[in-house]
């Protein structure tokens, strides 16, 4: 179930840190390798570091050799909405937060099976929980 939730520029950049806003309200994105996640292995829930929704599940991350964690699918699928993305002169497919929105990365079509997805998401945007608990209190 989702919980919208809407702040204004200026609760967003209270909460989180410049690359953070930049990155999830901004629609930016970190350069490859550089983020804390890209080649973290620890087991945990990924969640949205704006609202604390549980994102992806660590047993569906995989090294895509982009630079970006990648993840084959969502814990669930009503988790994240995607749009299209016609920025930069590409067509792509953005991934954001169902609940707040934020701009998580893009998800494209040549990840490993099941899904044949790979969710090519920016470390900033992302907490990892390490409960393991899609539910866990610490979501918030």
């Amino acid at each position: 179930m989702s919980n919208k939730i809407s702040k204004t520029e200026a609760e967003w950049r209270a909460q989180l840190t410049p690359e953070q806003f930049a990155i999830c309200r901004e629609k930016g994105t970190e350069r490859a390798f550089t983020g804390h996640y890209h080649d973290c292995h620890e087991p945990g829930i990924y969640r949205c570091v704006c609202c604390g929704k549980a994102l992806f599940d660590s047993n569906t991350k995989f090294d895509s050799g982009s630079g970006w964690p990648s993840f084959w699918q969502p814990v669930q699928a009503d988790n994240v909405a995607t749009a299209e993305d016609r920025s930069f002169f590409m067509r792509r497919t953005e991934v954001v937060c169902a609940d707040c929105g934020a701009h998580l990365g893009h998800v494209f079509d040549d990840g490993p099976k099941p899904t044949g997805l790979r969710y090519c998401i920016n470390s900033a945007s992302l907490r990892l929980d390490r409960t393991g608990k899609v539910d866990s209190p610490d979501g918030a």
